[in-house]
């Protein structure tokens, strides 16, 4: 398949959009204001010798330019679709790029923290992030530019990826050997040969990845197994060490695979993703379950103290997407949206101010949403994916002959097909309900492939200008029309929503007689502050129990919730161990469980995901 861009679609969403809208009058502008406080923005200024600015020393971690890299693509994406950009924003952009682009050296080399004082030591820690900043400003570079026409960033993005041309690769050719701890500049190199047609991008990008996994990176007591550094890429055949690092890893291969076709990285990819998917992910979606070193553990370590990074969930919608391109496996978009609503959505607060950087799936009540973060990777992270939501809607086959329908969001839409451009009104009211209204705005003969998600366990209804679609419809498919299309044709879906006790596999075995809770691609959560005066470990959920789904205006300005009569199971808190039978009270109990995604907006308190059985 290929993607439709960014500015072909225009998000009307009821869920989606108005925290779009956040995202861009709140997050936004608020994250540039961090940048300047904290000084990161000072840092390229300083990097540019501007007088007031030289002599100030360096601010923060020495990967802090990436944030500055992020933002400018959030901010650029984010004005995809208008039809006139905002002024204030363009202005904002503008000075952020004049400053980028002044710290820049003659040579093209780019990275504030190596300026002035730390010129001899460029390329030689490789966990330093010097190219994981540098792929992170070349993916600004080509959102600015294709948004906006503007080469400004652009130019700055191949002055530096010529200077890597130039600089690093084979010993024997007189470069330099070196390799990034942290992944990132692969799969910006190669969407910078994309726009540009360099293929010496192209080329750089898959030396990084053929050079990986010589057992070379080796710091302090982390082992090269932490970096992805431990076997070349097509004999890794499971998930391990860094959660982002390895997703992104996957990225860029799977970009490489795009343009090569090469089996044994296809092979490889299908077997990572194998691994991910099926025994190293959370039922969030989350993934990376070690605080220590941000890790991926073994199959089935999955304790409910997840880590989960914010920026894990994203890695793994940006490394699903490009893999759903490539194969066109539904379980891609499945696992894309299921990973928005219930591993990248928790990560920013309702307000768009404050962020989790670790997503637990149980808590006393201490974990609570922060303003920024020294390692500030993930807010500037969730805001340029909020902006790029539009891009992960539609695709079309590569053969011009299909319009593929991934996300079921309220939204307008030009389809660029067959030397035709068809427009596509779309409206739904997910996730709450499965409802979903196509409207097709101009003929054409094409197949419509409708994702029909794995979480729909009863037969959806199909209809076509109110004729029924008679078709085995099969959850976890596509579901194709082939038709030829005239204006005003109406396509209905109705995705039936159900409640579902969701089971752990038992070698999980934290999880061992617990239960979690789904209705459509929504997981839930309890929290104390439904529970007043109940310890919430003590609730326990009867497997007869009905469950009633009703809407709540208490969050977020209106959330659907589960209600249940649970059994509160009190136990003698000071007997630690005791006989298999032994004395408790039980009694019943009103059980609300909230999205998942809502937790941590209200009172500090206890949370859980997975419930007591009964």
């Amino acid at each position: 398949m290929r993607g439709i861009g960014v500015s072909s679609v225009r998000l009307e969403d009821g869920f989606w959009q108005p925290r779009r809208e956040v995202n861009r009058n709140v997050s936004i502008p608020s994250q540039h204001h961090q940048c300047v406080i904290t000084g990161r923005i000072d840092n390229f200024r300083r990097a540019a010798k501007y007088p007031d600015y030289v002599a100030k020393s360096f601010n923060g971690y020495f990967f802090n330019d990436s944030d500055v890299y992020k933002w400018l693509e959030a901010a650029a994406w984010d004005l995809a679709g208008e039809a006139d950009f905002d002024a204030e924003r363009v202005r904002m952009i503008d000075e952020v790029i004049a400053d980028v682009a002044a710290s820049q050296d003659a040579d093209g080399y780019i990275g504030s923290y190596y300026v002035i004082d730390r010129e001899k030591d460029r390329l030689t820690d490789f966990d330093k992030h010097e190219l994981y900043c540098g792929g992170h400003l070349i993916q600004a570079a080509i959102a600015h530019h294709r948004v906006t026409g503007s080469t400004s960033l652009l130019a700055v993005a191949q002055r530096f990826a010529d200077w890597m041309c130039r600089t690093i690769g084979p010993a024997e050719q007189g470069k330099k050997p070196f390799i990034d701890g942290h992944e990132q500049v692969e799969m910006a190199l190669i969407e910078l040969y994309r726009v540009v047609g360099d293929k010496r991008y192209l080329e750089l990008a898959q030396w990084f990845i053929d050079a990986r996994g010589r057992s070379t990176m080796k710091c302090g007591n982390v082992t090269p197994w932490h970096f992805q550094d431990h076997v070349p890429f097509r004999q890794l055949h499971e998930m391990v060490g860094h959660a982002v690092r390895a997703v992104y890893y996957a990225s860029g291969a799977t970009d490489l695979l795009a343009e090569t076709g090469e089996q044994a990285i296809r092979d490889a990819l299908r077997k990572q993703m194998q691994s991910m998917a099926e025994r190293r992910s959370y039922v969030s979606g989350g993934i990376g379950s070690r605080w220590h070193g941000e890790a991926f553990g073994d199959d089935y370590e999955l304790p409910n103290r997840a880590y989960a990074e914010t920026c894990a969930a994203i890695g793994s919608v940006m490394w699903s997407w490009r893999t759903l391109l490539l194969d066109g496996d539904p379980s891609h978009a499945d696992r894309i949206e299921w990973t928005l609503y219930n591993a990248v959505l928790p990560g920013v607060a309702f307000d768009g101010r404050h962020y989790f950087y670790q997503n637990p799936l149980e808590d006393d009540g201490k974990h609570r949403r922060c303003e920024w973060f020294g390692c500030a990777c993930c807010p500037p992270n969730v805001a340029r994916l909020l902006a790029q939501l539009p891009g992960y809607v539609f695709s079309v086959g590569r053969d011009g002959g299909a319009v593929y329908v991934h996300q079921y969001w309220s939204c307008s839409a030009s389809i660029a097909l067959a030397g035709t451009t068809i427009p596509v009104v779309m409206r739904s009211s997910m996730p709450w309900e499965g409802d979903v209204e196509l409207r097709i705005g101009a003929a054409g003969s094409f197949a419509l492939m409708l994702r029909i998600p794995k979480w729909c366990r009863q037969k959806p209804l199909v209809s076509v200008n109110g004729e029924r679609v008679s078709s085995d419809v099969m959850p976890g498919t596509y579901l194709a029309i082939h038709r030829s299309w005239e204006a005003g044709d109406v396509v209905k879906l109705s995705l039936p929503m159900t409640i579902e006790r969701v089971a752990c596999h038992p070698y999980v075995t934290h999880n061992a007689g617990r239960l979690a809770l789904t209705r459509g691609p929504i997981l839930y959560a309890i929290e104390s502050a439904d529970h007043p005066g109940v310890d919430i470990r003590e609730l326990a959920l009867p497997a007869d129990a009905p469950i009633e789904c009703e809407m709540s205006s208490d969050l977020a300005g209106g959330v659907h919730v589960l209600k249940a009569t649970a059994i509160h199971r009190r136990a003698e808190p000071s007997v630690l161990y005791r006989s298999t039978v032994f004395p408790e009270t039980a009694a019943p109990v009103p059980l609300t469980a909230i999205p998942y995604f809502a937790w941590g907006h209200r009172e500090a308190g206890p949370m859980q995901v997975w419930i007591r059985c009964d």
